[in-house]
């Protein structure tokens, strides 16, 4: 998915200027052009910001319509969609499994390279998450508290506390999570 495109034809359909956006969104005017013209990846905290201004859930922005009248229950690896591409060694993916737009529950399969992170922001937005680490450790923030789960450990918050996640050891981290309502 090209995301600079997407975000500035979702910009134009909501009558917002760059400029507009990036006030709204607590970042700069160049921030905003760099991202939509595909020169910089935004970090999560920052797509999450942007999309919060509009506002439009990152489930909603990457949502693949389907094009079948049948329901679709089983997915393959292949067709999960990334919603947090960015590019980098660094680089935090979030692959979601289907549409969530359409559901009550968003679920996600991240991967947390070593020094990896959602960005220096924290993030909220309305709901609830939890998750289990599943290989690696992972450094989360949720308010003012931080811990590093590792393998087996797992953790549940209202996702209207500020949160941030964060790779501070050395081999990738892979979390399980799910998000209910989807507005992530």
């Amino acid at each position: 998915m090209d995301i600079g495109k997407r975000l500035q034809t979702i910009r134009k359909q909501h009558g917002l200027s760059q400029r507009e956006l990036a006030a709204r969104a607590g970042l700069t005017n160049g921030t905003v052009s760099l991202i939509e013209q595909n020169k910089t990846s935004p970090s999560v905290a920052s797509l999450k910001s942007l999309l919060d201004a509009i506002p439009l859930s990152i489930a909603e922005f990457f949502a693949t319509l389907e094009e079948s009248d049948e329901p679709k229950f089983f997915y393959g690896a292949d067709e999960f969609i990334e919603v947090a591409p960015q590019s980098g060694l660094a680089s935090v993916s979030l692959r979601q499994l289907g549409d969530a737009s359409t559901h009550s529950l968003q679920l996600l399969d991240e991967r947390y390279p070593p020094n990896a992170d959602t960005g220096p922001e924290l993030m909220s937005h309305a709901g609830e998450e939890a998750g289990i680490v599943v290989s690696g450790q992972i450094e989360i923030t949720v308010g003012d508290q931080t811990r590093i789960l590792s393998v087996g450990e797992g953790y549940l918050f209202d996702s209207r506390q500020p949160h941030r996640f964060r790779n501070v050891g050395t081999e990738v981290c892979h979390i399980i999570s799910a998000c209910t309502p989807p507005t992530f």
